[in-house]
């Protein structure tokens, strides 16, 4: 009785243990889906030991069977796994490839898996166009040849490219295309009325550019949603401009005036120099007569005829010009000198 005791828990440990290493219920699943020697059960143990659920290899496997992808065998599906791949996303997008005639073999959607981009997705994607608004949020801006801005929004509609996937660009780079596209169309119209009268012809510039070269995509359709007309551009940047042509002839003008002032400064302190030369010379004439006096070149007689000389024409001033002669009259000439 103590022996039974200690040897049943052993023999029910050895009993789980070895249904847990040797599925033997999905063996027996394996053999009436797939067949005879498709998955021995010897391969099923080494799944365990080298910790690959095998519940995900043989559904799998049992799905590719039955959808007629007879050609991938458990030694992909485990290599795929061991690389950490995802074994039902690419299984549903073999499948789903294959039943939508779409060209996707084994090697490409390991690949696609692998690089970090959804497969699955990308299969359902191609069965079902994707719509992407260009822009993600907002509208593009652009300026018609006549200065005025429209506002507009495209929906692009894609599909994903199966060879392409692996390196190309993502939809970030197909609504900068896009988005640039639409600028150059709208720019290179001759006004906006043009763009308003027929927006096609926007998408149609913009599609036959061959935007979707290099991306992941390809590009079905490209189709303006809405054109808004904006600011007068053109307007406000002439505006602009003749605000600052006249801050610059301001600007002019004022350092011809600011020149015309000094240069009229420099004539006035010119003036002031030549009328101290002028008093300066005044100032040496009694001088000069004082020393023909003492010389004996400058008699009094001749003194007095040069005071008759002044007298006479400051009357002829005064009768010329009241008050002018006697001004003249009244500061003409020196004193004559005493002599000792």
């Amino acid at each position: 009785m103590e022996s039974l005791v200690f040897i049943l828990p052993i023999v029910l440990i050895v009993f789980f243990l070895f249904f847990y290493l040797v599925p033997v219920g999905l063996w027996i699943q394996a053999l009436v889906s797939i067949g005879w020697g498709q998955i021995p059960i010897l391969k099923l143990i080494i799944m365990r030991i080298r910790k690959i659920p095998p519940r995900q290899v043989v559904d799998g496997l049992i799905n590719l069977h039955r959808a007629g992808l007879k050609e991938i065998k458990t030694e992909d599906l485990e290599t795929h796994y061991l690389a950490g791949g995802s074994l039902s996303k690419i299984i549903y997008a073999l499948i789903a490839a294959d039943k939508a005639n779409i060209p996707l073999d084994y090697a490409t959607a390991t690949a696609i898996d692998l690089a970090g981009r959804d497969v699955q997705e990308a299969v359902q994607t191609s069965v079902y166009p994707k719509v992407i608004d260009c822009p993600a949020k907002g509208t593009i801006s652009a300026v018609a040849k006549d200065g005025i801005q429209l506002l507009s929004r495209a929906r692009v509609t894609v599909r994903t490219n199966i060879e392409q996937l692996v390196g190309g660009a993502t939809e970030d780079t197909i609504i900068a295309r896009v988005g640039e596209g639409i600028v150059s169309a709208i720019g290179s119209a001759k006004d906006y009325k043009a763009v308003l009268e027929n927006p096609d012809t926007i998408s149609k510039a913009v599609l036959n550019r061959g935007l979707d070269s290099g991306t992941a995509f390809s590009i079905l359709s490209i189709d303006i949603a809405d054109v808004d007309v904006g600011k007068n551009i053109g307007a406000d940047l002439q505006t602009e401009q003749a605000e600052a042509d006249l801050k610059v002839a301001q600007a002019r003008a004022e350092t011809r005036r600011a020149m015309a002032v000094a240069t009229e400064q420099e004539f006035m302190a010119t003036v002031q120099e030549m009328r101290a030369k002028v008093i300066e010379a005044e100032a040496q004439v009694p001088k000069a007569m004082a020393q023909a006096f003492r010389e004996g070149n400058l008699g009094i007689m001749d003194y007095y005829r040069m005071k008759n000389i002044q007298a006479d024409t400051g009357m002829r001033d005064s009768i010329a010009g009241p008050g002018k002669g006697e001004e003249d009259a009244g500061g003409a000439g020196p004193e004559p000198p005493k002599e000792g």
